[in-house]
């Protein structure tokens, strides 16, 4: 796994999901996010306690493919196993993966999922995605999950978030960078990726979060795991 040193020195252009990304992504995500091994694990499970001989498993902003392998390492049913992603180089990425451990029956699609039909899966899945989506076009996109979901279907997604509470968001964002610099990042590597990053990732509170699902049709939302500005969500039909 090749080291993320993107923002050791500074960012020639606005962040995003290039080659030079793609090749640090895997450690960009372990170190740069808390718990993420943990929560693919409880979506993981979650999932496949559906307990059906048949599940059909769509990915938005699938990356490199690490929640889709896990879950083809994982099951003894049949899944149907599709990922799309709108970065050459991240498809590119997961494609070589998915050949090297034998996973070579995962669906990878190059495509904006702003524009991708879905149609009859029974669950979606976007890890810190929707946070990368200008906010005017979440709520089309909700619905279009919501509406290309088979009946009892689910929608996983995972967000960075912000507090309505201006005091208690910079003590998050302090807590949260604390956590990079035990990573090993530096105070320059965080404020490049951070400037790297403004207008670009616009996150929203918890609260925006689940309204947004329940405006789109679901009919519950509930909040299985968070930690200070990182939350994972699970939305049902």
């Amino acid at each position: 796994m090749k080291e993320d040193k993107i923002f050791s020195r500074a960012p020639e252009k606005k962040f995003e999901f290039d080659e030079t990304v793609a090749a640090v992504f895997d450690d960009m995500l372990e170190r740069s996010i808390p718990f993420y091994q943990e929560v693919l694990e409880i979506v993981t499970k979650l999932i496949l306690s559906k307990k059906r001989d048949r599940l059909s498993i769509l990915d938005l902003g699938s990356s490199t493919a690490r929640l889709l392998l896990k879950l083809h390492s994982l099951s003894e049913c049949e899944l149907i196993l599709k990922g799309i992603d709108n970065s050459p180089a991240m498809i590119e990425r997961a494609r070589r993966k998915c050949e090297a451990f034998g996973a070579s029956d995962i669906e990878l699609i190059e495509s904006d999922i702003l524009h991708y039909p879905i149609e009859s899966v029974d669950v979606v899945v976007a890890n810190y995605t929707l946070q990368f989506i200008r906010p005017i076009q979440r709520p089309s996109l909700l619905r279009r999950i919501y509406e290309g979901l088979n009946e009892e279907g689910e929608f996983y997604f995972s967000e960075k978030v912000v507090f309505s509470d201006r005091r208690l968001d910079k003590l998050m964002i302090d807590i949260y960078y604390d956590y990079k610099r035990k990573q090993g990042y530096s105070d320059y590597e965080i404020a490049a990726k951070r400037e790297a990053l403004e207008n670009i990732l616009i996150p929203f509170t918890v609260e925006e979060n689940m309204k947004m699902c329940t405006d789109a049709g679901f009919s519950s939302v509930d909040t299985l795991f968070q930690w200070a500005n990182f939350v994972t969500f699970r939305a049902q039909k």
